[in-house]
């Protein structure tokens, strides 16, 4: 039996510029790539889940490349232990290749994996990928972390160089896989236990218009004014160091964006508990109110505010939100509505075809005003004003709550007055304890 090097994909789907799948081809063994369907995963998820469809798309996309060179994806249903046990039965493995992920699961995860795999004397090389900077790589003078974007940002553009957004050239040639005889049927969605929408996700091309524009129409919901790249940037279909090569050279707002991303990747990596807890303590004292039929009007665009009712439909229907408009309704959802900001994290989570941990917890913390470098608690968002600044001419709600002017649209659940004062004082009060 001869000797291959297995590349375990997960966040990393494209088989260009990846770092573990280069090393592992340049470690001069054939390379069989692996990817599993992780029941720990994919029992918690909904049937009718997007994010299932949008990974199986990539992978048969993948595959179709593979298949050319006579290679093939080796595809598990499983947990990834009864995987690697099955791997290391089948197969003569010299060393494991896959890229960093620091979410606390894929955290315990992989310990798990990399000390089965230690123990039957499998190297295991992990590499860094999914950002451009992590874990102590952008820290104060003193080596402690940075918590407040800014400076954050200031020193990840003085550390930045040409080296660090260099791509990987993998190449994929028959010399550098494992030779399949009989290539890997894919399971369907439906054998997955998954229902198949037949979904159009955005491409990964970026029109340079768009990224040179950016500035100017990111924050009006009504235009097709944002890349639509965050689900590519999630599932690693595209790389972040070609996405930052072309922000640096097109769009610095863009490029910051790309750093904020970074910069909550680092808050979770040195933060964990900010996945249960508020980053600033104190605001694990505030008492929310946690009305669970407000909180239903909001998820399903109901709450006779239409910015937020849009935004929600949107959500519901697509999978996905306008940047400006999920601060809108996380801020209504928090201040208006004294719901606990992990309800609607949870949501955003199951909904979300671009949900990434770090930065729906930093995006929902930032809301709520208990997170890292967070908007203080007295700002509240107007729904009003925030229609008049960024849907002027109502497009957007138009679209989203066509009825929002009929007698058949909901009263507001709550007077935004009434509810600021309340906001402010429950807060206080919190704060104070």
């Amino acid at each position: 039996m001869k000797k291959i090097n297995v590349v375990w994909f997960r966040r990393d789907l494209r088989l260009h510029d990846h770092a573990a799948l280069f090393h592992a081809i340049h470690a001069g063994i054939p390379v069989l790539p692996v990817f599993i369907f992780d029941q720990h995963i994919l029992n918690e998820l909904d049937a009718d889940d997007r994010r299932v469809e949008f990974i199986y798309q990539a992978l048969m996309k993948m595959q179709t490349a593979l298949l050319k060179i006579s290679s093939s994806f080796k595809l598990f249903h499983s947990t990834p232990l009864e995987c690697f046990k099955t791997l290391c039965t089948d197969y003569d493995i010299e060393a494991v290749f896959f890229n960093h992920d620091f979410e606390p699961y894929a955290i315990k995860r992989d310990d798990e994996i990399s000390q089965f795999l230690i123990s039957k004397g499998i190297k295991v090389n992990s590499f860094k990928d999914h950002v451009i900077f992590e874990k102590n790589e952008i820290t104060k003078d003193d080596g402690l972390p940075y918590t407040v974007y800014t400076p954050y940002s200031k020193k990840w553009k003085a550390a930045l160089t040409s080296s660090s957004l260099q791509s990987y050239d993998c190449e994929i040639t028959a010399a550098n896989f494992v030779h399949i005889k009989s290539p890997e049927q894919f399971p369907s969605l439906h054998e997955l236990g998954f229902t198949e929408h037949a979904t159009i996700f955005p491409g990964t091309k970026t029109p340079v218009e768009i990224l040179r524009n950016y500035h100017l129409t990111r924050d009006i919901p009504s235009l097709d004014g944002t890349s639509k790249l965050s689900v590519h940037l999630r599932f690693g279909t595209i790389s972040i160091r070609q996405l930052a090569r072309e922000a640096q050279s097109f769009n610095e707002k863009f490029l910051n964006e790309l750093i904020w991303r970074d910069f909550y990747a680092s808050i979770l990596w040195h933060f964990p508990q900010v996945v249960n807890h508020a980053f600033k303590p104190a605001y694990d004292h505030i008492q929310w109110v946690n009305n669970e039929a407000m909180f239903k009007a909001w998820c399903e665009g109901q709450t006779g505010y239409p910015i937020v009712d849009a935004g929600m439909r949107e959500l519901n229907a697509t999978g996905w939100m306008h940047n400006r408009v999920r601060m809108i309704v996380a801020s209504f959802l928090t201040k208006h509505l004294l719901i606990d900001w992990r309800w609607g994290e949870a949501y955003f989570a199951k909904k979300l075809l671009d949900f990434d941990l770090a930065s729906n917890n930093g995006g929902w913390q930032w809301a709520a005003g208990s997170g890292v470098d967070a908007a203080p608690y007295f700002r509240i968002f107007n729904p009003y004003l925030q229609t008049l600044k960024f849907d002027p001419e109502l497009k957007y709600i138009k679209q989203w709550v066509p009825e929002f002017e009929s007698f058949d649209y909901p009263k507001p659940i709550v007077v935004h007055e009434i509810a600021r004062a309340k906001c402010l004082e429950v807060y206080k009060e919190g704060l104070q304890s």
